[in-house]
């Protein structure tokens, strides 16, 4: 299987990015923000918000945006960082590569020192639930509608 990357996303791939949220699944659409409000999000969060394309070979096939912080992750988790939006394109769902970006995260939040990485997820149906307790977060509770999850690392 081929490995994904990581990359920043630029003016040549903007447009690329922005469109892998079309091809999505209604159900998956209404669980993940478009990568438009997303790195509209990012640039109004600059210091907070870490951006980049999921690529496969030279093709980006997914988005993923962690924030730096979080105000309402607990004191003894910090130092955190939260799995803010991660989305892969519909034709590369299960084949590994979502495990594989969210190995490429692992590795920066360990560079980073950091000690945990949280997410949340909707739970109108059993994705991206089931992907993320599958992977190793656990599950902590729902807030503000929100099934949150957490991984130690």
């Amino acid at each position: 299987m081929s490995k994904v990357l990581l990359k920043m996303i630029t003016v040549k791939n903007f447009d690329e990015v922005i469109k892998l949220h079309d091809s999505l699944t209604d159900y998956q659409k209404r669980c993940v923000a478009p990568n438009m409000a997303s790195l509209a999000q990012a640039y109004v969060e600059k210091k907070r918000a870490w951006p980049r394309a999921i690529y496969l070979g030279k093709k980006p096939i997914g988005f993923i945006m962690v924030a730096l912080w979080d105000d309402d992750i607990p004191k003894e988790d910090l130092p955190a960082y939260f799995l803010w939006r991660f989305m892969i394109a519909k034709e590369y769902q299960q084949k590994g590569y979502g495990s594989q970006a969210l190995d490429l995260l692992k590795e920066k939040c360990k560079k980073d020192k950091t000690k945990t990485l949280y997410t949340s997820c909707e739970m109108e149906g059993n994705q991206p639930y089931d992907f993320y307790i599958k992977y190793g977060f656990i599950d902590t509770g729902i807030n503000d509608g929100e099934q949150i999850l957490k991984m130690y690392l």
